[in-house]
Parts: C-alpha cells; sequence; structure tokens
C-alpha cells in the first residue's frame, strides 16, 4: 500500500483472501470474510444464515471504516452501485469458489472462477482509485 492510500490495493486484498493478512483492518475483514465463504460452501441451510449475518455485520464494519478513512468527494463524484464491504465480501466469495474449483479439478469450472475474481479485483482497484481522489463517492457515503 502506498503512502497516503486510505484503501490496500487489489494485491493485498486478494492476498488477504488467501491468508495473508497484514495489521490493516480491511485485510483482516477481507480474509475473515473469504473463510466465512469457505465455511458456507458445506453448511447447513442453519449454518449460512448463521454465517450470513456475520457477514452482514462485517461489511457493515468495513463500510464505518471505509468511510471515517476517505476524503470527501467532489461534488460531481458519481455515486458507486456498491459499498466497498460489499465488493470485498464478494472477493473473499470469488476466491472460496475459485479454490474450490481448484480442488474439484474442474478446468471449466476454475477458468470461470478465476475470470470472474480477476474482473471483481480490477473493478475493486478502479473504485480504490476513484474514491481515494473524490471522484466516486459511496452509497450511504458523504
Amino acid at each position: 500500500m502506498m503512502l497516503g492510500e486510505p484503501l490496500p490495493g487489489k494485491n493485498l486484498i486478494l492476498a488477504a483472501c488467501r491468508g495473508d493478512v497484514h495489521d490493516h483492518p480491511l485485510l483482516r475483514s477481507a480474509r475473515e470474510l473469504a473463510e466465512m465463504h469457505e465455511l458456507r460452501l458445506g453448511a447447513s441451510r442453519e449454518q449460512a444464515d448463521e454465517i450470513d449475518s456475520e457477514r452482514v455485520r462485517l461489511v457493515r464494519d468495513i463500510d464505518r471504516w471505509v468511510l471515517g478513512h476517505l476524503p470527501p468527494s467532489l461534488g460531481a463524484a458519481r455515486v458507486h452501485t456498491e459499498t466497498v464491504g460489499a465488493v470485498v465480501d464478494r472477493l473473499g466469495q470469488l476466491t472460496a469458489c475459485a479454490f474450490a474449483a481448484l480442488a474439484s479439478g474442474s478446468k471449466e469450472q476454475l477458468g470461470d472462477a478465476w475470470e470472474r475474481l480477476a474482473e471483481l479485483a480490477i473493478g475493486y482497484e478502479d473504485l480504490k482509485d476513484e474514491v481515494a481522489v473524490g471522484r466516486r463517492r459511496l452509497p450511504g457515503g458523504p
């Protein structure tokens, strides 16, 4: 992460989703979300509901942290359709799905999973850069 950037880049987020966590609240949360999605893959309906409740709480915590650490957006900034917490949650989900596809040995599923993960990671990076300079604002934000 470059000095002065409030949000970690896509490579750090993806590494956190794989278990490499640094001392940053967003990275710790990304790892927790990925773990929850891993658990959810083999969970019963009741367990999945409990996991989803925890995910909602963690996404909300991420969004609060992000809004407290971002500079104000410009007056003409367009609103993004998702919060950073929601995007990080989906990165965790796609990471879990990609590793499940890897374990299953299905090359087709693996290719699809990694492609979706890579595309979302690029989208996260674009969002991170745009909110950092005020060109984009987040839902519920100032």
